[in-house]
């Protein structure tokens, strides 16, 4: 068989469109060539593409096959030229990042969506897990960036840039004793067990003589939910779809509750790629 991948272009736009003279037409080409060309690719297939006994063009069964396969042929085709055209032009082949798994999840979303129009013919891995967990990631070489919390931790040793920042709230069950106080004082929280963010060598602020910690911020808000203390939660985590209804957030004027800053992580000495560049800038305009 010799076929080529223009032919190929050729039938695909004839059955789509029912004539030759209309793909001819869309394709830039007199009616001729695409006629000749659909001939010379039924021969070189030895199958009949299209029934021609009628005034309108119509599939043959077999051209109906064949034109799933001409599609799927052709999206590898561009797949491997947008590639090419990519690696040419010096942009990454592959991206891995690590992904604080308490990040907003709405702006994330869409950030994938436009980044698989953007840059559709990378290789992406996504590592989730806890702030620390994706530092590790990075520093083991699994990850080239990181996108995080800044929960106090030592990143001394990684290249680093601000992206935004998350408000943060003082949360807990809605069956709490102290659900139904709208306002708080900080004496009333130290009669209630504080749930705290674990993060290795961080002194965090203790406010309760009782402490339960977790180095995850949605465990802590499934303890929180299960009435089992109060925590301090990003508020996207406080209003997360299955969280909202069970938690209730406090205020209490003696606590200074500043935003949680998100940052990029990238090893010292390294270069950004220009995906991880455009990701940090979309991400800074995407979060609340």
């Amino acid at each position: 068989m010799d076929w080529t991948l223009e032919r190929i272009r050729h039938f695909v736009a004839v059955a789509e469109t029912g004539s030759m003279t209309q793909a001819a037409k869309e394709l830039g080409k007199v009616q001729s060539a695409v006629s000749t060309s659909i001939s010379l690719l039924e021969a070189d297939l030895n199958l009949e593409l299209f029934d021609r006994s009628r005034r309108t063009l119509s599939l043959t069964v077999p051209g109906e096959i064949m034109l799933l396969e001409a599609k799927a042929l052709l999206r590898q085709a561009d797949g491997l030229n947008r590639r090419a055209l990519d690696l040419s032009q010096g942009q990454s082949a592959r991206l891995e990042i690590g992904l604080d798994e308490a990040l907003p999840q709405g702006p994330l979303r869409l950030l994938l969506k436009e980044l698989a129009v953007r840059w559709p013919a990378l290789e992406l891995t996504i590592w989730n897990g806890t702030a620390a967990e994706v530092m590790d990631y990075l520093g083991e070489g699994r990850s080239d960036v990181a996108i995080q919390f800044d929960r106090g931790a030592d990143v001394s040793s990684f290249a680093q840039s601000y992206i935004g920042a998350v408000p943060q709230a003082i949360c807990v069950a809605r069956t709490h004793q102290l659900a139904s106080q709208q306002q708080v004082s900080r004496k009333e929280l130290t009669a209630h067990r504080q749930l705290l963010i674990h993060i290795e060598g961080v002194e965090q602020t203790v406010v309760s003589p009782s402490v339960w910690r977790s180095d995850s911020f949605y465990v802590i808000a499934d303890m929180v939910a299960d009435g089992l203390g109060w925590a301090i939660l990003p508020l996207n985590i406080a209003e997360y779809e299955s969280l909202r209804n069970k938690l209730a957030q406090l205020h209490c004027k003696e606590l200074a509750l500043p935003p949680l800053s998100v940052q990029m992580l990238w090893r010292q000495g390294q270069s950004l790629a220009p995906v991880a560049v455009w990701m940090q800038q979309r991400l800074s305009e995407l979060l609340p």
